[in-house]
């Protein structure tokens, strides 16, 4: 294929000095054709080298006898450091005492070479210890002192003030970006966590997308018998919708007042988990009711209403009540791992559906490219909602595992999950949260990743099946 010739990228225009657009033919400022070949001065733009002077012969260098030949017989160079004399960039001889045995002088503290260049050993060996003239003796290279102009603009920020991650001196603007170094600072919702006594929770954005368009809610209240209720919303954000982040914002936020409502006044916790459903649908439709051109950040997606999933769960009164929409899910993980485990949700996907037409198998239903298109969401272009909630009455301790498909697209079956739940779970709820958002990134991190962790404890006088829905 040929290719036009074009001419040298101007960096400034010869008639203002002004910046030119890249691929503009005239300046935008005073018109000056930037096409035209600037003529040729006068002088010549180089300059001479100085060449040093030659060193007498005397000080000429004698270089060592090979002891090698190459294919053709000819004896290859061989140049060990002490052979060539020479300084260094501070004036200073690059041979030392120690050049007449072959091995140059290096300080203690500075990179010591073994061997020389030519040397199949050669290795390089660090000292971490401080050395003022360390560096500076061996000819490496010393990390720069902090700038004190960045510490003095540091303190001088107002209390308060958010500083840049990247150059930890500069303010954050409103915008996002450092006002020193001009870095994009991480959105406070790229990775969130909140741990409460029976609860934990951790969202992350993962390794592709780039924002989390996930969200939770976790909190805890009283039962009008005062014992305690413990409650996990999450919500994933369908990516293809306007404002994804925002429609699973509000979901967890409006589910979960709505739990903290209905709850303490002595509503059944499945008939509060569905109107907390159907609460966080209306905020969700809410937002598709905003004028056009409200979120300016969007516009380059497509104008559908926004969307997400939904997944909860509820430990009230020795139940375990999980409701849901879309293809979040619930699993239960039995403190004694020799006992089975179990998936307490059915997912609102295409998949799901072919597998209970018993038009497929789960494993051909999974492997199809249309597996993960959700059937069933939360916004206003969503079809007729039905949220789904089920009872449950455990009788052995265990684990609630609440979470997106960011989790368990790396730990599908029940088994996969338990095998990636820390054995310590129940003790150190966020730390096993922590562990499992670790293993999605570590298996790719494709989607966000948000999970809830529950311990569940059994009363004393508790009895029934580990899946008894009521």
């Amino acid at each position: 294929m040929s290719q036009s010739h074009q001419q040298p990228a101007l960096s400034k225009c010869p008639g203002c000095e002004e910046p030119p657009v890249a691929g503009d033919l005239f300046c935008g400022a005073c018109g000056y054709d930037l096409s035209a070949v600037p003529a040729r001065p006068d002088d010549r733009p180089t300059m001479a080298i100085t060449v040093p002077p030659a060193a007498p012969a005397a000080e000429a260098v004698r270089w060592p006898t090979a002891e090698e030949t190459d294919s053709s017989d000819v004896p290859a160079p061989v140049v060990r450091p002490a052979d060539v004399p020479g300084t260094d960039s501070g004036g200073r001889p690059l041979t030392g005492p120690d050049a007449e045995s072959g091995r140059g002088a290096a300080s203690p503290s500075g990179p010591v070479l073994t061997g020389g260049p030519d040397s199949a050993a050669a290795r390089v060996r660090h000292d971490d210890r401080a050395d003022p003239g360390g560096a500076e003796a061996s000819g490496d290279f010393a990390l720069a002192a902090p700038d004190p102009r960045a510490t003095e603009h540091a303190a001088a920020l107002a209390p308060g003030a958010k500083v840049c991650v990247a150059c930890r001196s500069g303010r954050v603007d409103a915008d996002g970006y450092c006002e020193n170094c001009g870095h994009a600072q991480p959105r406070e919702r790229d990775h969130m966590e909140q741990e409460l006594d029976a609860v934990a929770a951790v969202s992350d954005r993962g390794l592709r997308h780039h924002r989390n368009e996930d969200s939770f809610a976790v909190s805890s209240t009283a039962l009008p018998d005062g014992s305690p209720a413990v409650v996990a919303i999450v919500c994933d954000g369908v990516s293809s919708a306007s404002r994804p982040d925002e429609a699973s914002a509000a979901a967890a936020s409006a589910a979960n007042e709505a739990l903290l409502e209905s709850l303490p006044r002595g509503t059944h916790p499945q008939q509060a988990m569905h109107e907390a459903i159907v609460a966080a649908s209306e905020a969700v439709n809410a937002l598709a009711q905003e004028p056009a051109g409200a979120r300016e950040h969007d516009a380059h997606r497509h104008q559908n209403a926004p969307a997400c999933t939904l997944v909860g769960a509820i430990m009230a009164g020795g139940l375990l009540i999980v409701g849901w929409v879309g293809d979040s899910r619930v699993y239960w993980v039995p403190e004694d791992r020799t006992q089975p485990t179990a998936r307490l949700t059915e997912d609102d996907s295409w998949a799901a559906q072919m597998v209970a037409a018993g038009l497929m198998n789960e494993a051909e239903a999974y492997a199809d490219e249309r597996a993960h298109a959700i059937t069933g969401w939360l916004g206003a272009d969503s079809y007729e909602l039905e949220p789904h909630t089920a009872a449950f009455k455990p009788d052995r301790p265990g684990l609630v595992v609440v979470c997106t498909d960011g989790l368990w697209n790396y730990a599908e079956s029940a088994e996969e999950m338990a095998a990636a739940v820390p054995a310590d779970a129940r003790e150190q709820p966020l730390h096993a949260a922590r562990a499992l958002v670790g293993h999605a990134l570590d298996g790719g991190g494709h989607d966000n990743v948000t999970v809830a962790l529950l311990p569940f404890a059994v009363r004393p006088q508790g009895a029934g099946s580990a899946c008894d829905t009521v």
